[in-house]
C-alpha cells in the first residue's frame, strides 16, 4: 500500500522537526557553536583562510581534550600550512615532488595546538588545547581561532567551493552542524580604530549539540535533603547506566586499576589533557549506586523570616577527570531573588524576557573553579541566600528544591517527585492517598 504524497510529505516534515527538537534546549533555545571561515587573501592556488569558533552556549564549554573540526573538501583542496592548529592526518601526498602539504586528506580532522608552542606558530585565541569556555561564564575564552592555506582551490569568490560535512567533537559527540553558508563577508577594525579592512569571502556553519547523541544515560545526578526532614533522598539507583562500567571501591583501589590498564594517574591526567588518544580519558568511576560522574546535592539549610538558604555540594566521582572550569544550572523560582551567593560566581540565566528563574553558577578564579577528581578534595560547594516572596515561598510538596539541574551544560537525572523530603506535620501523597483508601473501604462496610 502506498502512501499518498501528502502524506509521506507531512511524515518526512515530521521527522525533520523532532531531529531538530533533540538539540534544542529550553534554557539556552540560542545556543549554538558557529564555525566562521574568512577568506583573507589568495595564493597562486588558493587561499588564506582564518577559522574561528565561536561558542554561543551559555553555559555548556569545551573541556579539555578539547575540540576537533573536520570536513569533507568539495574538490582535491590539500591544507599547504596551518598556523594555530594542526590537521591529525598528513593523508597520501605522494604526488607531490617538492614542497609536502600539512594534509592531503580529503576529509582532515583538526585540532587546536597546546600551550607554549613557539609564537610563530600562534595567532590570537589559539592554542589552549581545545579548550573553550561558556559564553555565559568567560566571552573572552569563548572563542577559539587557526588560520589555514588552502591549495588546489579557486582563487576567485566564484571558483572557491564551501567545504561540506562539518563535524565538531567537543571533546565527544554530541554536536550535529548544518552546511556552510556563505554569508556577508566579515568587516574587521585595524588596531587603531581608524579603518575598516573586509574579507574576500565568508562562510558560516552552525553546530549544535543534544545530550541524546552525547550519551546514552545521563551524567550526572541530583539528591537532596533539608533541614526540616531526616530523610535524605539519594540520587536514583543507577541514574547513569550500570551497564559495563568498570568502577573502583577506594582511592587504592583506583590506582591499582588504573595501573592494571596500563596508565598510571599521571597519564590519565595527561590523557585528559589531550595528549593522547582520547579513548584513554575513559571515565574510572568510584563504585556508588547511582554510577555517576558527578552527584548534586541540593540541601534546604536554614529558614529565617525574610529569607532561607539553600547549600548546593557538588562532588566528582571521576577518577581520571579534573572539570576545569565546571559551570552548575539550576531552574528554581526563587532564583530571581537572590541576595547572595558565598563562594561561587554566578549570573541570571534570562533566556525568556522577564523569567528569571534559572541561575548558572560557576567556580572563582584560583580558588575553587577546578573541581578535582574523586577523592577527599574532588568537591566543591557554596551556599545560597535567597529573599522570601510572601505570595509563593513554601516548604510544602518539595517547592525548596529545584526543578531542573545542569552540570557542564548536561541535565541531570532528578530524583523521582514522590521521594521529596516533606514537612513533618503533612503526609506523603502516597500516604495520604492509601488512608483515603482505607477509608473508603470503611464506608463500604458499613453501608
Amino acid at each position: 500500500m502506498e502512501l499518498p504524497h501528502a502524506a509521506l510529505a507531512l511524515i518526512v516534515a515530521a521527522a525533520a522537526t523532532l531531529s531538530v527538537a533533540v538539540a534544542y534546549d529550553p534554557l539556552d533555545p540560542n545556543g549554538n557553536i558557529t564555525i566562521k571561515w574568512d577568506v583573507l587573501s589568495w595564493t597562486p592556488d588558493g587561499y588564506v583562510a582564518t577559522v574561528t569558533i565561536n561558542n554561543f552556549q551559555t553555559y555548556r564549554q569545551i573541556m579539555a581534550p578539547g575540540w576537533t573540526v573536520g570536513w569533507t573538501w568539495a574538490k582535491r583542496e590539500v591544507i599547504w600550512s596551518m598556523v594555530g592548529a594542526q590537521a591529525t592526518e598528513q593523508g597520501d601526498c605522494s604526488k607531490f615532488k617538492a614542497n609536502l602539504p600539512h594534509s592531503c586528506k580529503r576529509t582532515p580532522a583538526v585540532v587546536d595546538l597546546l600551550p607554549g608552542v613557539p609564537y610563530n606558530q600562534q595567532i590570537a585565541n589559539c592554542c589552549r588545547g581545545g579548550v573553550v569556555s561558556a559564553y555565559g561564564q568567560d566571552p573572552s575564552g569563548a572563542v577559539s581561532s587557526f588560520q589555514v592555506s588552502v591549495g588546489q582551490a579557486g582563487t576567485t569568490n566564484r571558483t572557491v567551493k564551501v567545504p561540506k560535512n562539518f563535524t565538531l567533537l567537543g571533546p565527544g559527540p554530541g554536536y550535529t552542524c548544518g552546511p556552510a553558508k556563505v554569508v556577508p563577508s566579515t568587516v574587521f577594525l585595524t588596531a587603531d580604530h581608524r579603518r575598516k579592512t573586509q574579507a574576500l569571502m565568508t562562510w558560516n556553519v552552525t553546530c549544535t549539540y543534544s545530550q541524546h547523541l552525547a550519551s546514552k544515560y545521563p551524567t550526572c545526578c541530583v539528591s537532596f535533603s533539608s533541614f526540616y526532614n531526616d530523610t535524605i533522598v539519594p540520587c536514583a539507583k543507577c541514574a547513569c547506566g550500570c551497564e559495563h562500567k568498570t568502577c573502583a571501591r577506594s582511592e587504592p583501589d583506583s590506582k591499582r586499576l588504573m595501573s592494571a590498564s596500563g596508565k598510571s594517574s599521571a597519564h590519565a591526567v595527561t590523557a585528559v589533557r589531550g595528549h593522547v588518544n582520547r579513548q584513554s580519558a575513559a571515565p574510572l568511576l568510584q563504585c556508588t549506586t547511582h554510577m555517576c560522574p558527578v552527584r548534586v546535592h541540593w540541601h534546604v539549610k536554614l529558614n529565617y523570616h525574610d529569607y532561607w538558604r539553600a547549600k548546593v555540594t557538588v562532588t566528582n566521582f571521576n577518577y581520571r577527570t579534573n572539570y576545569t572550569g565546571w559551570t552548575l544550572v539550576a531552574q528554581h523560582p526563587n532564583l530571581d531573588n537572590i541576595t547572595e551567593v558565598f563562594s561561587f560566581d554566578y549570573k541570571p540565566v534570562v533566556s525568556y524576557g522577564s523569567i528569571n528563574d534559572t541561575a548558572l553558577f560557576y567556580g572563582m578564579k584560583f580558588f575553587n573553579d577546578q573541581l578535582m577528581e574523586a577523592g577527599p578534595y574532588g568537591n566543591v560547594q557554596s551556599e545560597v541566600l535567597m529573599r522570601k516572596d510572601a505570595s509563593t515561598f513554601t516548604f510544602r510538596q518539595g517547592w525548596a528544591f529545584p526543578r531542573k539541574i545542569y552540570f557542564n551544560g548536561d541535565e541531570c537525572r532528578m530524583p523521582p517527585p514522590d521521594s521529596y523530603p516533606y514537612l513533618p506535620n503533612s503526609a506523603p501523597a502516597s500516604l495520604v492517598s492509601s488512608a483515603s483508601v482505607v477509608v473508603a473501604f470503611l464506608v463500604l462496610l458499613m453501608a
